[in-house]
């Protein structure tokens, strides 16, 4: 089976004390608990806002700099994700569509090599 991850988009000025009330937090552990009971699930992680990231690059010199933000300037990030093992796409956008539900936010599904 391949890994996928599915991967939950939030605004840049996203605020999770203010987006996320009792209700989506119900929904998205329902989603959890039934990824787990289909064992379907192999990793979790939601993530701090993009503007608490450090990005390091590379240059051509072989040196690195270091830098306060995220590496790419946009309005949304990955706020969360999971990595899932399914059948194929399509189990895995299945999940993805229940994630857009529960989360109340765009989802990316992506195969792992």
């Amino acid at each position: 089976m391949t890994q996928y991850l599915v991967a939950i988009h939030h605004a840049d000025d996203y605020d999770p004390s203010i987006a996320e009330d009792e209700a989506m937090s119900r929904d998205i552990d329902a989603l959890n608990d039934e990824m787990k009971a289909a064992g379907v699930r192999i990793f979790v992680g939601g993530l701090h806002p993009a503007s608490r990231a450090i990005s390091i690059r590379g240059g051509s010199d072989g040196e690195t700099l270091v830098t306060d933000g995220p590496y790419l300037e946009t309005k949304e990030h990955v706020g969360g994700f999971w990595v899932l093992e399914a059948a194929d796409m399509d189990e895995a956008l299945a999940w993805g569509r229940k994630a857009v539900v529960a989360c109340r936010a765009p989802v990316e599904v992506r195969p792992f090599h």
